[in-house]
């Protein structure tokens, strides 16, 4: 018996037997899909297009380190235009769904904002290729960085600001302990410390179990890596019925940010802080001002 088959059958022993043993047993083999429902609200069927919210854009497809492929919108502001702002926002999406879900978001940032804008579907969600973890979702942000930073002339040279929502903001947070010469901005909404910490909150049957959730997101512990000079945005839902709305506080309190703010939301929910009034013009604001173009 290995040692993981081993603590499973100890911890049913003391919970109670078989019916404990086969709810372990699921918990710690099926967790992926539980954690990752990228079916979800049609994930892998339609997929909008930027064209249709009438954005030009785009479809690039990248290849990642370990063979899979992911599915991107780029859409570009003229270069030429006297309104260029010369930024560029990374959008890390919420779980479940695809990007074409995320496009009406995309459209404030590029419509009415003027905001370059780069989307794209990790792994195993949309027509994204590969199975969703969370070793595989970091190469896939890998790769994206490396796309932006490296081998496209106008994002390379635009200010780059990720705007993470959910488990995005999980996403953000790798990006930008361990990507931060390049980036400029970081917007999270709704994220959390760590996935185990989150479970109980959700699930409270659990809280005894969490040793067993080996995807754990630990954003906490990446925290003080991320740059003092990183300009940092945080909304949070305070009636978030998903993530505690502390987890957003603590993230705050330990973040080294010399600039960072949080704007709290009493009356939303974790789904709707989007629809929540001064949100998009807390947005604009904070890349307006704080963020600061390239070659200024």
């Amino acid at each position: 018996m290995t040692w993981t088959a081993y603590n499973l059958a100890k911890t049913a022993t003391q919970l109670g037997g078989g019916m404990a043993f086969l709810a372990l047993f699921g918990l710690y083999y099926y967790q992926s899909s539980l954690i990752y429902p990228a079916s979800l609200n049609d994930g892998h069927g339609y997929c909008a297009t930027p064209d249709e919210y009438g954005m030009p854009y785009e479809a690039v497809k990248l290849t990642t380190s370990d063979g899979e492929t992911l599915q991107c919108y780029s859409m570009k502001q003229d270069r030429k235009s006297p309104n260029y702002t010369n930024k560029t926002v990374l959008i890390l999406s919420p779980n479940a769904g695809n990007i074409g879900h995320s496009l009406p978001i995309a459209s404030i940032f590029y419509k009415k904002f003027g905001y370059n804008v780069f989307i794209y579907s990790y792994r195993g969600y949309g027509h994204s290729t590969g199975a969703p973890s969370e070793v595989g979702l970091k190469i896939d942000a890998d790769t994206v960085l490396e796309y932006l930073s490296e081998n496209d002339d106008q994002y390379h040279q635009s200010s780059i600001v990720l705007y993470g929502r959910s488990l995005g903001g999980a996403v953000a947070i790798y990006i930008a302990a361990t990507k931060s010469a390049n980036i400029d901005g970081m917007i999270l909404e709704n994220t959390f410390l760590s996935i185990p910490k989150t479970v109980p909150h959700i699930f409270p049957i659990l809280k005894y179990i969490t040793s067993f959730v080996h995807q754990k997101w630990d954003s906490e512990s990446l925290l003080s890596s991320i740059s003092p000079k990183l300009p940092i945005l945080l909304l949070s839902a305070r009636k978030d019925e998903i993530v505690p709305p502390q987890h957003m506080d603590e993230i705050y309190s330990q973040l080294p940010s010399d600039c960072k703010e949080i704007v709290e939301f009493e009356n939303s929910s974790h789904n709707d802080t989007v629809l929540q009034e001064s949100y998009w013009d807390t947005i604009h604001t904070f890349i307006r001002d704080k963020v600061n173009p390239i070659g200024f």
